[in-house]
């Protein structure tokens, strides 16, 4: 399998040589040349299989340069930590199925893909004797999924930007109460959309990415998008077996596109009919939702909200699904790019009805997600995070009767307990790991919306060499 970028200047990298660039070195986002098909007779095998199983058969359709029983073993130690032993169990709610994604380290989805990054990076610089510092932006969970994926691992520095004020206290801690002298955490006054865009102005600066051998951990890393398409096939095949031969939709919380998008590449690979539409749920920051509803791919800013880790303007993994929209034709993709990061804003109303063939679109406001969390939990005793609430509450909108929907729980909600008070008035009880980690003293430094400044921490506090 080879990868090439969206932008077309980069091309014929094999899987671990995509990983390890991170961002394409001509500014563009890494994809697989082709999209592997599964035909219905090997789907139907894959309904006993565990989830590493899964993981395997669905990563090793991606990876040819890692031998079979070395990816297992990743694959096998990236989940041999979760809470559940099914790693993403599906719970049943009135008329919906909820795809519980937070049973991992850091009670968030981003660790079902960040602690196999981790061991992939980890694998491949004992290999080849390298050494790596990794920068990455977040507007809450991934920060904290990428740190406790590397966090004391040999050969790898991370510096993680976040958006100073703008992530819960819970998150905010999980990133800063992180002892290990391989972490370095930046709190930059600015929004996450700054953060980004310092860092995707530092990996366009090859030379520099090369001297400090920089690598990203965010969705913008193509084994991000790969490690969560496995849950959308996981869930396709419990579905499948309690409603047979219905097509399954999703609804999916999401500013950056990131999680959504492998929603596409999952249902790119199935067979005809087995995922039905993608819901795409946003908050008040609703770029994605104009984009599908009227195509309108305009920024505007950033606003504030109960659901922080949406707060995005500018989603980082749109330019992924442009390129299939523009029928796989990179100088197309590159001249919009370049339209966009001068314009901030893309006229894409003319591909409406090809883009609602894949994808509804829903926002929803605070007032919603309080009333969706406190219906569930007076009708179901169960607890939504504001994420998920979003999710959920954009289904409740938009399903269609009969159609089984899985709502993707992004979450727990022990890490947004104010808003979950706010619409339960019930305080959330700590989990005792949680309660301490909330003792520990940060170590973070802050810092200007600048590159260069950041350049500079970097070249301080960097690895230069095995």
């Amino acid at each position: 399998m080879q990868y090439q970028s969206t932008r077309g200047g980069v091309s014929s990298l094999s899987f671990t040589q995509a990983v390890m660039m991170g961002l394409a070195e001509d500014g563009g986002l890494l994809l697989p040349r082709a999209i592997p098909r599964i035909n219905r007779e090997t789907f139907d095998t894959w309904q006993q299989l565990s989830y590493p199983e899964l993981a395997f058969e669905v990563m090793s359709r991606f990876i040819d340069d890692i031998p079979a029983s070395d990816l297992k073993n990743l694959i096998a130690r990236a989940y041999s930590n979760f809470s559940s032993e099914e790693v993403t169990p599906i719970i049943h709610l009135g008329d919906l199925h909820l795809l519980e994604l937070f049973h991992g380290p850091t009670l968030a989805f981003k660790d079902i893909a960040l602690q196999f990054l981790g061991n992939v990076f980890e694998y491949l610089l004992e290999r080849d004797d390298q050494v790596l510092n990794i920068i990455g932006a977040t507007s809450g969970d991934t920060g904290s999924a990428a740190i406790h994926g590397v966090k004391g691992k040999n050969r790898i520095n991370i510096f993680i930007l976040h958006p100073k004020g703008r992530v819960s206290p819970v998150q905010e801690k999980q990133m800063t109460g992180v002892p290990d002298e391989n972490v370095y955490n930046v709190a930059v006054h600015g929004t996450f959309d700054d953060c980004q865009a310092m860092v995707k102005s530092i990996f366009g600066e090859v030379e520099f990415k090369k001297a400090y051998h920089l690598g990203a951990i965010n969705s913008i890393n193509w084994a991000r998008v790969l490690a969560q398409v496995v849950y959308y096939i996981y869930s396709t095949l419990h579905i499948t077996t309690h409603e047979k031969d219905l097509a399954t939709s999703f609804s999916v919380p999401t500013g950056n596109f990131g999680d959504i998008f492998a929603g596409y590449i999952a249902k790119k690979m199935l067979p005809e009919g087995i995922i039905s539409k993608l819901i795409l749920a946003t908050n008040e920051n609703d770029i994605l939702t104009r984009f599908v509803n009227d195509g309108d791919y305009s920024m505007q800013e950033v606003v504030a909200t109960s659901s922080p880790s949406m707060d995005i303007q500018a989603a980082s993994n749109f330019e992924r699904y442009l390129y299939y929209l523009f029928d796989s034709e990179p100088e197309r993709v590159k001249e919009a790019m370049t339209q966009f990061q001068s314009t901030g804003a893309l006229d894409l109303s003319g591909y409406t009805e090809h883009i609602k063939r894949d994808f509804q679109a829903c926002a929803v406001d605070h007032q919603q997600v309080v009333e969706t969390i406190n219906s569930h939990h007076q009708h179901h005793n169960y607890l939504l995070d504001p994420h998920t609430a979003i999710g959920v509450r954009a289904a409740l909108e938009l399903k269609k009767q009969g159609v089984p929907t899985v709502c993707l729980a992004t979450a727990h909600p022990v890490k947004f307990g104010e808003t979950v008070k706010e619409a339960t008035a019930e305080d959330i009880p700590l989990p005792e790991d949680i309660a301490q980690l909330m003792q520990e003293r940060g170590r973070c430094v802050e810092m200007q919306s600048d590159p260069e400044e950041f350049k500079t921490y970097i070249s301080q506090h960097g690895r230069r060499s095995a």
